[in-house]
């Protein structure tokens, strides 16, 4: 068993002079559970690969949950005796402490919107009936009420035509799989009976009969950690039995899709159906809903892009692909003759990535120029009709509505302005303030930078820096480093109550956007994955050398973070470059490389990672940077606090388990190695208000103390090192 000593400074009295001030030193003990070790091997390509804490990987086992608790024992032990932790949840929870508002959307005769009054669990659904004023409005569903502590949360929601029918999702726990219930919005009755085991589904109507889902066979095994990668669309027709749903695509045995959605056109004429085999890439399908018994369409029978329909005009479609077109465009074509040789350049595609929407009659083209929102407006014709204006450089979302509201709303937020809503005449292109939030945090005290660094191949990355006015760069600001660099997905700018009380306390924030993200298309994606798959880690590296080097920070006061494919990078670059940083925080993290394709729909993401079992060459470079496999004995990692869910069935905890047992083993020096395991909770998604701060509240706190703040940055500008 192996036991730590670090120094826990507490303060008896504090001057402004640090020469002036009295301290008084305790040690602290950490004594780490004893995780044994198995004789598990498996054999790659004739490399035996040892596996000592496989075990862990079964989340039904006694001795795992054994495990469990004694670890969370440990940290909370640690964590307990933070000075300042309870300060911090307390100014988490003033912060926020104030009113949310969604935009609001019709559905019947009532318009209905999303609020949460501060610091309830889950948003609250309230409706008034339209033309008469907001302020009549009452609450129509609460997730609140489906458990005491919040760990039951609304998923999501899909209203029948007429609006007279709501089906809803609820995830419980915070697991993947999901359940229906179908509600009369007049009486608020549930009335049918729910369906269950239902995961990575959407629910889309058909007319007022029913409604499409997709879903998975129940696995052999546990529903948290078994292979699932067999997905079907199906049918529910109201008034029938969920065993009778009949599947519409999928399930043969000559072909599998690991995630197959089905979603029906808003004028009720088409099913389209989009299947695919990974992350990226789908086949595309339809299938003209008017008349009974026609076949399946095929518009594209390839994985070789991602895309979709945006909307119809009766057979006429607009398809949103990136087939040829690395950032996007649209292209038109009709339902007779569908396929890529008969499309025509609608929006044709330009530097920058395309997300459009529809809403009112128009197109809404929003680029991503450097990570920040630009909005143009076209009619159907193709037609440029303007740029929309915007509040500030941000993030701009939204302007998605039916074709006959003239009224669109659109959210817009940066890293240091709360999201607020504006209202947008799609006819004259002017905007109005819709909401602002009530907050306690004075935007116009911080500010935000971005910067272009060079990566070590010489690539230009950007990255936005954001903290106080006056922030004095001497190398000693306590520092986030925040990326992701995966399956396409773009990091822009938001608000986050939880950053703000990060930079509430001197803290600075920077967000990297690297490779294997979206910010520049599919290029930009691809220049991230497989055997790619280190140019991501070496840009974060050197995102992290920039703070240092000019002074924003330094390997003292820098922490790393990232959650899920971001908890990868966290765990690679700690282990490639330990020294680097002093805190890593990596959260639900895919930290076994080599085995991460068994578990759930794990094998999905083989486009971005590949997998062991490919061949020797790709076996190889995963084994080379999987963070489980390259914690090595002798090294001083930094401080480190893993932190996951265990009703995480999107990666499962079994990757945090092991990463942690490896470090805790294998750590040399007096940094604590800890995991923070969350009950009830999953990947994030749903996850109650009571227990973000709770967790943000230990992060933040492990993440100061072990930078060596005694008392908290924002009482002091004295740092006392431990």
């Amino acid at each position: 068993m192996k036991k730590i000593s670090l120094l826990l400074i507490l303060i008896i009295t504090f001057s402004a002079c640090k020469e002036d001030s009295k301290e008084k030193n305790t040690d602290i003990v950490v004594n780490y559970p004893e995780t044994k070790k198995v004789d598990t091997v498996t054999n790659y390509f004739g490399t035996d690969v040892k596996d000592p804490y496989r075990w862990l990987e079964d989340d039904r086992s006694k001795e795992t949950e054994d495990w469990v608790k004694t670890q969370n024992e440990v940290t909370y032990g640690y964590l307990d005796n933070i000075p300042y932790r309870e300060q911090l949840k307390e100014r988490l929870t003033k912060l926020w402490n104030y009113e949310k508002l969604g935009a609001p959307f019709k559905e019947g005769d009532y318009t209905y919107f999303y609020k949460n009054n501060g610091l309830q669990n889950q948003y609250v659904i309230y409706r008034y009936k339209t033309g008469e004023d907001p302020s009549t409005a009452t609450v129509f569903l609460d997730p609140n009420t489906f458990k005491e502590d919040g760990t039951i949360s609304l998923g999501g929601t899909s209203f029948s035509k007429d609006g007279s029918i709501l089906a809803y999702s609820i995830s419980e726990g915070g697991s993947d799989w999901r359940k229906i219930l179908i509600m009369n919005t007049e009486t608020k009755e549930i009335i049918e009976d729910t369906l269950v085991d239902i995961k990575f589904s959407g629910m889309s109507w058909y007319k007022n009969e029913g409604f499409y889902y997709s879903s998975y066979d129940k696995p052999e095994g546990s529903e948290l950690s078994a292979k699932t990668d067999q997905h079907k669309l199906y049918y529910h027709k109201l008034g029938t039995s969920q065993k009778d749903d009949p599947v519409i695509f999928g399930g043969t045995a000559e072909e599998k899709h690991r995630y197959v959605g089905g979603s029906v056109s808003e004028d009720d004429n088409y099913l389209v159906i989009r299947a695919s085999v990974s992350t990226s890439g789908n086949k595309l399908f339809m299938k003209d809903l008017s008349k009974p018994n026609s076949p399946l369409i095929t518009v594209l029978d390839h994985t070789d892009s991602d895309t979709y329909p945006i909307d119809n005009v009766g057979s006429k479609l607009y398809l949103v692909t990136n087939l040829n077109a690395p950032n996007q465009k649209i292209v038109t074509t009709d339902i007779a003759n569908p396929t890529p040789e008969n499309w025509v350049d609608f929006i044709p595609e330009t530097e920058y990535v395309l997300s459009p929407s529809t809403g009112g009659g128009y197109f809404f083209a929003e680029y991503m120029v450097d990570a920040v929102s630009k909005v143009k407006q076209y009619d159907y014709d193709g037609k440029f009709i303007r740029d929309i204006e915007l509040p500030g450089v941000g993030n701009a979302g939204g302007f998605g509505g039916k074709k006959e509201e003239k009224v669109d709303y659109y959210s817009f937020t940066n890293y240091n302005t709360p999201s607020s809503i504006y209202k947008y005449n799609v006819d004259t292109g002017e905007s109005e303030l819709y909401w602002k939030p009530s907050i306690e945090f004075n935007s116009d005290d911080y500010e935000s930078k971005q910067v272009f660094y060079t990566s070590k191949d010489g690539t230009k990355i950007p990255m936005i820096i954001t903290h106080k006015k006056g922030v004095e760069l001497n190398g000693k600001n306590p520092t986030i480093l925040y990326g992701y660099g995966g399956f396409n997905i773009s990091l822009n700018p938001s608000f986050s109550i939880t950053n703000a009380v990060w930079m509430e306390q001197g803290g600075i924030y920077a967000v990297a956007n690297l490779r294997g993200g979206g910010e520049y298309g599919k290029e930009w994606h691809k220049a991230g994955t497989q055997m790619k798959k280190q140019n991501v880690f070496d840009d974060f590296i050197a995102a992290a050398e920039y703070l240092i080097d000019n002074k924003y920070t330094s390997s003292d006061y820098l922490a790393i973070s990232g959650g899920s494919n971001g908890g990868l990078l966290v765990g690679a670059t700690m282990t490639q470059r330990p020294n680097l940083m002093k805190v890593a925080l990596p959260n639900v993290g895919v930290l076994d490389m080599l085995r991460y394709h068994t578990f759930t729909a794990g094998a999905g993401w083989a486009y971005d990672y590949g997998t062991a079992e490919d061949n020797k060459e790709m076996f190889e470079y995963l084994k080379g940077y999987s963070p489980v496999h390259n914690v090595k004995e002798g090294v001083q990692y930094p401080a480190t606090l893993v932190t996951t869910g265990d009703h995480d069935d999107r990666v499962v905890p079994a990757h945090s388990f092991k990463f942690a047992a490896e470090l805790q083993d294998k750590q040399s020096g007096k940094n604590p190695t800890l995991i923070r395991i969350e009950t009830d909770a999953g990947h994030g998604a749903g996850t109650p208000v009571s227990k973000t701060i709770e967790k943000t509240a230990d992060v933040f706190g492990f993440t100061l103390y072990n930078m060596g703040f005694d008392v908290l940055p924002s009482k002091t500008k004295e740092k006392v090192k431990g």
